[in-house]
């Protein structure tokens, strides 16, 4: 069996960008999503590869807490990212949201740079030096088992 070359592949899930009648679509999207990722972890698990393959999802944006007039919400700052894989520390890294605590017209705080994930992603999965590709450097966020 020829192992692939491809060190960083991706897929899409469209959708969320919901501002209307958002329970209904988000159970839908959020049911595929939660659905793929369960079944493409045991898929790499049955071939073995579960240690050598992380999974890390990421949006554009994130949504505002209260719920504007068309049964939605609209777009925000913060947002949740998943990481999964056998190489990972299993737990939540950041703080919880603090409803009490919003900014900028109704954002959640956001309490962990995206760029952190992205830099220990870079240097401690991949071995590359994230300085180049994200401009500086930032402190890692310790979810990669040793």
């Amino acid at each position: 069996v020829q192992e692939p070359g491809t060190k960083i592949g991706y897929v899409t899930l469209g959708g969320f960008d919901t501002h209307t009648n958002e329970r209904r679509t988000q159970d839908g999207l959020l049911t595929t999503l939660s659905e793929a990722l369960a079944n493409f972890q045991a898929d790499i698990t049955a071939h073995g590869k579960a240690n050598e393959v992380l999974l890390m999802t990421w949006s554009e944006f994130g949504r505002r807490v209260a719920e504007n007039g068309g049964q939605g919400t609209d777009h925000g700052e913060a947002v949740s990212m998943l990481i999964m894989g056998g190489g990972v520390k299993a737990g939540v890294y950041g703080d919880a949201p603090d409803l009490r605590n919003l900014v900028d017209s109704g954002n959640l705080k956001w309490t962990t740079d995206f760029r952190s994930i992205y830099a220990t992603v870079l240097e401690d999965w991949l071995g590359v030096d994230s300085t180049g590709i994200l401009g500086n450097r930032f402190q890692h966020v310790p979810f990669l088992a040793a």
